[in-house]
């Protein structure tokens, strides 16, 4: 009786793969899918668990917004980031697809506003943090509407093997278990061991997945080490060199990224600052101005 009752319901969340090419055009301007893509499409679209394990920039992304735009109701991201929740959702409602995300940057007003969006159809994706899934309004919404596919990005952070364990995704197969319907679980990561996917399929509860692994190189950036006597005027250095380009400076404390940025400041250079003590108001602010080349 289980197993029909499964098959049942998987068969209900399949969607027409034919229109996936249209979608893709229509919402992302490609033609066609990139090595890996189109497998786990049409894996979540069948209704079956997948496991991608691709590099950053490869289109990870693009391998559940496909599919969350053609199946019937609301496909919930499970992110770890902010800044990537709001970089994605800005991306998604430029290309026209209603999206949205729920964190700790929300006030309780904006929190019940886009709970209250989901219940009535207004949003296709919206993005959650994994403590967020511990909120009883956010599962009593979630009961009481149609989630057809879940995306776990960054789901090496499930796996206490991985540098980036983060104890709050355990709670992801929790919530998970406590739908009416059992969504199509999609896991995504950049990298992974052979013992964080087995943790990844194991914790996430995918059953028989679909695995698909497009490699880890990134031709696109390299690493290149210099030695100074001086940082600071070695940093002045790059910074001319790069001139009109734009770029990050990561320091070890918030004092440093103050200093350094006072310094570049006062000496004519387009800078500003981003670290864990500004207030949520200016760090939007600050991403935002780097963002759109301010």
């Amino acid at each position: 009786m289980r197993s029909a009752l499964v098959d049942e319901m998987n068969h209900a969340k399949k969607a027409d793969t034919k229109d996936k090419y249209a979608v893709l055009e229509r919402y992302f301007g490609y033609r066609s899918f990139r090595r890996g893509q189109e497998d786990v499409v049409d894996s979540l679209l069948s209704g079956r668990d997948a496991l991608a394990i691709m590099p950053t920039g490869a289109g990870k992304s693009l391998c559940y917004q496909v599919p969350a735009l053609m199946l019937d109701g609301v496909t919930l991201v499970v992110s770890p980031l902010i800044s990537l929740m709001k970089d994605q959702v800005n991306a998604l409602t430029a290309q026209g697809v209603r999206a949205a995300y729920l964190n700790s940057s929300l006030n309780d007003a904006q929190f019940d506003k886009a709970l209250h969006n989901m219940v009535n159809g207004i949003y296709k994706i919206v993005y959650v943090a994994p403590e967020r899934l511990k909120s009883s309004r956010f599962i009593r919404t979630a009961k009481s509407i149609r989630i057809p596919l879940v995306a776990v990005d960054e789901a090496h952070c499930v796996s206490q093997w991985g540098q980036d364990f983060r104890p709050s995704y355990l709670n992801i197969a929790e919530f998970i278990a406590e739908l009416p319907e059992h969504p199509t679980i999609g896991a995504f990561t950049a990298t992974a061991t052979a013992e964080v996917k087995q943790d990844i399929v194991r914790i996430l509860g995918l059953h028989d997945p679909l695995q698909v692994t497009t490699g880890f190189d990134r031709p696109n950036l390299f690493f290149s080490v210099l030695r100074s006597s001086s940082k600071p005027q070695t940093l002045e250095k790059l910074v001319k060199e790069r001139n009109g380009k734009t770029g990050i400076i990561y320091c070890s404390t918030r004092k440093r990224v103050e200093e350094v940025c006072s310094s570049l400041s006062a000496k004519g250079y387009s800078a500003t600052r981003y670290h864990a003590g500004l207030s949520d108001e200016e760090r939007r602010k600050n991403q935002d101005d780097f963002v759109y080349d301010r």
